[in-house]
């Protein structure tokens, strides 16, 4: 059985797509979802394309309002910005967060999705497996 995590971010256009396409990709045994606490509605362009690129995109990712995942198990949620680390709601079943911040790369060029994708890779994947075990 697998296990469920949350990526939740403010907006859910950057940052938390991308870590959900690295964690679903290269971790086996989790299904990761992501979420926005205000979702924009749109993932944004230029991580769509950095994803599909690196062979990580799936037409299945889309920006999600938390609403849509409040009431789902997670064995663990992730905040990966201030914002949504300040506004998280308390999970049901005393589901463990954490919070592992990346800075924004909306409205900066693709250098700055490539360098969260990089962090990501880097940081979150042993992150999440260490909190998992």
């Amino acid at each position: 059985m697998s296990k469920k995590v949350l990526i939740l971010c403010t907006g859910n256009s950057c940052r938390s797509i991308i870590a959900e396409a690295v964690l679903n990709k290269h971790l086996n045994g989790v299904d990761a979802k992501s979420s926005g606490v205000k979702a924009s509605g749109k993932v944004n362009p230029n991580a769509i394309k950095l994803l599909q690129r690196e062979g990580l995109w799936s037409d299945d990712y889309h920006s999600k309002n938390l609403s849509e995942v409040i009431n789902d198990y997670f064995d663990l949620v992730v905040t990966v910005c201030d914002n949504a680390m300040e506004s998280c709601p308390v999970f049901p079943k005393g589901t463990k967060v954490i919070h592992v911040g990346y800075e924004d790369p909306d409205g900066k060029d693709m250098s700055a999705f490539e360098e969260t994708l990089k962090l990501i890779k880097m940081e979150l994947i042993p992150i999440v497996r260490i909190e998992l075990s």
